[in-house]
């Protein structure tokens, strides 16, 4: 049974709060792009004539490149990889029903935290991903959702998980999503029986596998999905909330991104120093990961409470900045895989 909550009611206040991606796509894309620039002007101290050497062997443009890793960043809150299953109908869906379209955000999106609000998870990650029981700062939004999706479960194919009525299942999320961004962890299908109580992997896992996959078979395609990990350094993203200004924040900031001149390199040179640089043999890039998550957990929860624009410009020369620098951290180890 749904809570007393109505549908209707549910309907209008998501509709009005926008979608939640955190950081808007396009400021995905222009992160990546800004990365590169930065390399290019700083060849001196980047790998980018290492990349430039391996994407001109592969038969690409750098501009071609560029393009690519910006539309993969972009591409991620478009997976069609998550599907949430009712509890009655047993019926899966990819996005809320009650949505139209891109409108609303799709439950893949629930793989884009890192909950620094809470410690250790199930699995065994030293922070976890999104989990509505273990929030810290759950918001209206988060509520909403979770009275919504009261025992509705994470669709693990046929045969497995069902609702009361029925067992439609539409894609083994948990059998596939789940499991690439398992890494070894301990789960179980019984986890995400529950919406309100299932605990989602973090984004740096997401971030591990992409990489991982482009390590294998570099592709730019597969490099820009793990640079949607940029997410870490919106700070609704490691204080893990869909509420407090979330959806506000991040328009304020793809409008704001050229006239507040966040991508300033000097900012970005100064946040590079916050990183540690990746070996150039290494595989895997959690802990740089936790880094920018840690950084925008200890540096951005003003942008939750506050709409002030003298308070969001203040957060977001310090994100925006850092996620062009993660970015540019990744690129320079990423070089090194394209040079061989």
């Amino acid at each position: 049974m749904k809570t007393a909550l109505t549908a209707a009611s549910l309907t209008l206040a998501i509709l009005a709060s926008s979608p939640a991606h955190a950081w808007m796509q396009e400021t995905h894309r222009q992160i990546v792009l800004d990365a590169v620039s930065y390399m290019k002007n700083n060849s001196g101290s980047t790998n980018y004539n290492k990349l430039v050497a391996g994407v001109t062997r592969a038969g690409y443009s750098m501009d071609q490149f560029a393009a690519a890793l910006g539309q993969g960043a972009y591409d991620v809150d478009d997976f069609a990889d998550t599907y949430i299953c009712g509890a009655t109908t047993g019926d899966c869906e990819l996005a809320p029903v009650w949505g139209a379209g891109a409108s609303i955000v799709k439950y893949t999106s629930y793989w884009h935290f890192q909950n620094h609000t809470s410690g250790k998870d199930v699995h065994g990650n030293p922070f976890g991903g999104y989990n509505y029981a273990k929030l810290g700062m759950a918001g209206d939004i988060d509520n909403m959702a979770a009275a919504w999706l009261y025992g509705d479960y994470l669709d693990d194919g046929a045969g497995g998980l069902k609702g009361w009525f029925g067992d439609n299942s539409k894609y083994n999320s948990y059998g596939v999503t789940e499991a690439h961004y398992r890494f070894g962890g301990v789960s179980s299908a019984s986890q995400y029986a529950d919406f309100e109580t299932a605990p989602f992997q973090p984004i740096d896992n997401l971030g591990q596998y992409w990489f991982q996959q482009f390590l294998t078979q570099p592709t730019a395609q597969s490099l820009g999905f793990a640079l949607h990990t940029t997410d870490l350094l919106q700070p609704h993203h490691t204080w893990a909330t869909s509420a407090h200004n979330h959806s506000s924040w991040e328009q304020w900031v793809l409008d704001n991104y050229a006239a507040q001149n966040l991508n300033d390199p000097t900012l970005v040179t100064a946040a590079l120093a916050d990183f540690t640089p990746l070996a150039p043999t290494a595989t895997d890039i959690r802990g740089l990961l936790t880094q920018g998550g840690t950084y925008s957990y200890a540096n951005g929860g003003l942008v939750l409470s506050s709409t002030d624009a003298g308070d969001r410009t203040r957060v977001a020369k310090l994100m925006i900045p850092h996620s062009i620098a993660m970015v540019v951290t990744i690129l320079n180890r990423a070089a090194e895989r394209l040079g061989n």
